[in-house]
């Protein structure tokens, strides 16, 4: 809602500022030593995160990075083809999934994760979102199959299958209170951080896909529905609850 007090800036901005500065949060938590940003919501990303390196572009230009997450925030802007080039780890979430050549991302020589919700797998596989939700077991194997990479299929329920389409990893952590906007963000650069600490594309899915979920769960305990700020606020105790063995 408007209260007639807002600065006149189209509401797509201010999406896309959250969802780059919740992507950068969500790596900022997941260990990383250092995290780069690059593209328009600079100045949200550093009033929100004042450590974070950022840079205008284009990618090869802002310097080393171990793995590179593009999608969230990224609205109209260019970036994932570029980013595909690299020679280092890509996960490509939400914008940058729209209209995503398989060929593209087929030909890396690095490992690459999708993370679509149900509604953007349905586009990649030219189908509808309830044939996905019918069947979300052999839609995770056919995008993995299909694009020759790590699919972090998200949900009631998260699958994560490897590029050769075989096994499916089933995330047993969780709440149906994640089903907020800007979660999947954060999702998106706690698996990018763990990525590039050097973990196999499958297990960087899964270990975020398993600390995002304890840590939604801890910060709905007692109190119901969650934003996906407090979420990624959350993922401290997270990972303390991992590293204690609980």
């Amino acid at each position: 809602t408007n209260a007639g007090n807002w600065p006149d800036v189209p509401y797509d901005a201010y999406c896309k500022d959250g969802a780059a500065v919740l992507a950068v949060e969500g790596a900022l938590r997941g260990g990383a030593g250092a995290v780069r940003y690059v593209g328009g919501a600079a100045d949200a990303v550093i009033a929100a995160h004042p450590e974070t390196l950022v840079h205008p572009g284009p990618p090869d230009r802002a310097g080393r990075v171990q793995a590179w997450v593009v999608g969230p925030g990224l609205g109209d802007e260019p970036g994932v083809a570029e980013v595909l080039a690299s020679d280092v780890p890509v996960l490509v979430d939400a914008d940058g999934l729209r209209g995503l050549d398989p060929a593209l991302v087929r030909a890396r020589s690095a490992p690459t994760v999708l993370t679509p919700h149900a509604g953007e797998a349905a586009a990649l596989l030219d189908t509808t979102r309830e044939e996905v939700e019918a069947g979300r077991l052999a839609a995770v194997r056919e995008l993995a199959g299909r694009y020759g990479a790590t699919v972090l299929l998200k949900g009631s329920t998260t699958l994560v299958c490897g590029a050769a389409a075989g096994a499916v990893r089933v995330n047993p952590t969780g709440t149906g209170w994640l089903a907020t906007a800007g979660s999947g963000d954060v999702l998106s650069g706690l698996a990018g951080s763990l990525l590039a600490a050097g973990l196999h594309p499958v297990d960087a899915a899964s270990c975020a896909a398993y600390l995002h979920g304890l840590a939604a769960r801890r910060a709905s305990e007692g109190r119901g529905p969650v934003t996906a700020g407090e979420v990624a606020g959350t993922l401290g105790e997270a990972w303390r609850d991992v590293r204690a063995g609980e």
